[in-house]
């Protein structure tokens, strides 16, 4: 697809004097960068405007397969069961909750059922994200959060269930959580400060004007989140940075108390309470890696703050296996693991001996969905895989009995056996096994096709591959799907994610390339077949391997990337810098900025041939701001020397994750695959 072949010419912003010729795009709300902004959404509306049948169709191939009214699995809880349910035509689920049958059924009583909340009415067509959604301990009351701008600033709300009546609590920049204590008339929230970092926790009395500050983090690695345990017996305060954490707990009956340290912080160990039931008893349960890096499960007395020689271990610290998580119900404990790039579910029920949860797929998505009421026999599962649907699973603690609940539908036809799921290994520049999830259908295994490969590789995030409706259209006009597990990721367990950060960022590219070149040496693709994409962190990923390889792919998405790495760490009073410092590296010490500076994409744009491009930004994005994808566009505008298309579609009512409405959503996926589809020679 070639701009040379379309009749617009696309904007030019002017370069300044300076070290950095486009920073005059940080300017947010002057005209110039309104304009600017405006022109290249014009543009990209231009270059694209041919395709507008193909994204019909997309979309409405898309929404096909989508059973678009539809009632959620119900999770009982109390006396009542809690669900939501969505309807054709509305962008948003409403919630709801009818009385729980007395035969202990999951039978919703439509006659009998109380509408919350209903997103549609508050978004009154804009965009709406619901934050927190937390029912008091009583049922009483609902407290929720929205954010109608996409900043991720939250107004909270607290309704009366009975009466209907809604109170806007008055308080500002909040980040949306709100955690109730037991009395049901208390509320804990955090604020943000200067940054967006949640930074004070705030105690509310209903009735009462104003709130207590309990809280203040001054360290602005740390981000401070407050929630219940599984027992709902205690509250925790948690202070955590990438590499360090502090806890403080409560006992929830009692929210006017302080908050006791639990183990005050030490530089490296992370460690996250929660609180349950070992042998009948109260304790508290603490994941830690004071033993390893993959994190071992201590146990210690319940007291208000049992001190840190207390801990006693339950489940060590093993090698090859991560501890990733533990959901705790009276009757088990159930551990998330990791282990040979999987998620694995191991169950200890109290006085018996311990399994692993039986699974179909050789590649897959699992997790705990809900656990569930504590004193419940159950929890469940939701699982997936590239060629399989979600499903919620219920797993009976004791003896580890499977229910599919739940299958997520798919309209029209579609057989799970037409398409098949595959683990590929590639050999990277320092000979490292790297992961690929690869799916295609069944008719095309053994030929060369187009194919769609993903990545993000940062955080320690595992991208386990998951089902798509949308991908769907892409898989039936013979276009495979790949995800690329890189280094930085965590897919592979701690060491996998510490080998991908910091001063090893160069293995997460390398990574990369590496899957892309397997990919095609094994004949299952060909570079000029081959499309890549990523969003945020693994946007940064795509700038990086563009401007390193951009021989080895014909075109590329980049959804709010992070590709002015350098400029944007070296501003401590942007959201989010401070906390990065111990992801990327703090670059006022010099062998950090030459690091960073080493492959940034904004920074090591060159005068090359790049593959299609189609950047994405938010205007509203508080964690990635729009000028990042604004000045990289800018600056590959200027020195790329091909005809290949360039596009920069900045949505300006939207911040970090896109429309937030369920059809704007997929008419924007919609846009994104007739882009691909036209750059392979597809469509």
């Amino acid at each position: 697809m070639s701009a040379s072949t379309l009749t617009p010419s696309p904007p030019r912003a002017q370069p300044h004097a300076g070290t950095d010729p486009y920073a005059w795009l940080q300017d947010r709300d002057t005209p110039e960068v309104l304009a600017y902004l405006d022109a290249e959404n014009a543009y990209q509306q231009a270059c694209l405007a041919h395709q507008a049948p193909l994204r019909e169709a997309l979309f409405e191939q898309i929404k096909g397969r989508i059973l678009e009214t539809d009632l959620s699995l119900p999770s009982p809880w109390g006396p009542y069961l809690y669900y939501t349910r969505t309807t054709a035509g509305d962008e948003y689920a409403r919630h709801y909750r009818c009385p729980r049958p007395a035969d202990g059924s999951l039978q919703v009583d439509e006659r009998a059922e109380t509408l919350l909340l209903d997103p549609n009415a508050l978004a009154e067509g804009g965009f709406l994200s619901l934050g927190a959604f937390s029912v008091s301990p009583d049922h009483q009351r609902l407290a929720y959060s929205l954010d109608t701008a996409g900043g991720e600033v939250y107004t909270l709300y607290v309704k009366d269930l009975a009466s209907g009546a809604v109170a806007t609590l008055p308080f500002d920049d909040c980040d949306g959580s709100m955690t109730w204590a037991n009395d049901s008339q208390t509320l804990f929230f955090a604020e943000l400060d200067d940054t967006q970092r949640p930074w004070r926790l705030r105690r509310h009395t209903l009735g009462q004007a104003g709130a207590q500050t309990v809280f203040e983090e001054p360290d602005g690695r740390f981000f401070l989140h407050c929630y219940r345990t599984s027992s709902e017996r205690q509250l925790v305060l948690l202070l955590n940075s990438k590499t360090t954490c502090e806890a403080w707990v409560l006992d929830a009956a009692t929210p006017q108390a302080d908050f006791a340290c639990l183990a005050p912080r030490q530089e490296g160990h992370e460690y996250f309470p929660d609180h349950g039931q070992l042998d009948g008893q109260w304790q508290w349960f603490i994941r830690s890696n004071q033993h390893g890096i993959n994190f071992a499960l201590f146990h210690a007395p319940a007291d208000r703050a049992p001190r840190h020689d207390q801990w006693q271990l339950l489940v060590p610290h093993r090698d090859t296996v991560m501890l990733e998580d533990l959901s705790l119900n009276a009757g088990a404990i159930t551990l998330s693991l990791r282990e040979g790039g999987l998620p694995i579910i191991e169950v200890h029920p109290q006085g018996q001996t311990a399994y692993r949860v039986q699974l179909p797929d050789a590649a897959y998505s699992l997790y705990v969905q809900d656990s569930l009421e504590f004193a419940g026999p159950h929890l469940r599962l939701r699982y997936e895989a590239l060629n399989r649907p979600a499903q919620v699973r219920q797993l009976t603690l004791a003896d580890g009995a499977q229910t599919v609940l739940k299958q997520t539908p798919v309209l029209g036809a579609f057989d799970a056996d037409d398409y098949v799921s595959e683990r590929l290994w590639a050999t990277a520049a320092d000979g490292t096994q790297v992961p690929i999830s690869l799916v295609r259908r069944r008719a095309d295994q053994g030929r060369c096709v187009p194919l769609y490969l993903y990545g993000y590789g940062a955080y320690g995030e595992s991208l386990d591959p998951w089902f798509s409706h949308a991908r769907l259209s892409l898989l039936e006009r013979g276009v495979a799907f790949a995800i690329a597990h890189v280094r930085g990721g965590g897919e592979l367990g701690e060491a996998w994610y510490r080998a991908g950060k910091q001063a090893h960022k160069q293995n997460t590219f390398d990574d990369f390339i590496a899957c892309a070149e397997h990919l095609i040496a094994q004949g299952v693709t060909a570079a000029e077949r081959l499309a890549i994409s990523g969003g945020s962190a693994g946007g940064l990923l795509i700038g990086a391997v563009l401007n390193q390889r951009p021989d080895l792919f014909r075109c590329a998405i980049a959804e709010v990337p992070f590709v002015d790495t350098l400029n944007t760490m070296l501003d401590p009073d942007l959201p989010l810098t401070v906390t990065e410092y111990d992801e990327w590296g703090n670059p006022e010490e010099p062998e950090v900025y030459a690091r960073i500076k080493a492959y940034a994409p904004y920074e090591n744009v060159k005068a090359q041939a790049y593959p299609a491009l189609l950047v994405v930004a938010g205007y509203n994005d508080s964690r990635v701001q729009y000028w990042e994808a604004a000045k990289w566009v800018a600056r590959l505008r200027t020195l790329k020397t091909d005809d290949n298309l360039l596009l920069l579609k900045t949505e300006m009512d939207a911040g970090h994750g896109g429309m937030s409405g369920r059809y704007q959503a997929l008419r924007d996926v919609a846009l994104e695959y007739g882009f691909v589809l036209e750059s392979l020679g597809v469509a």
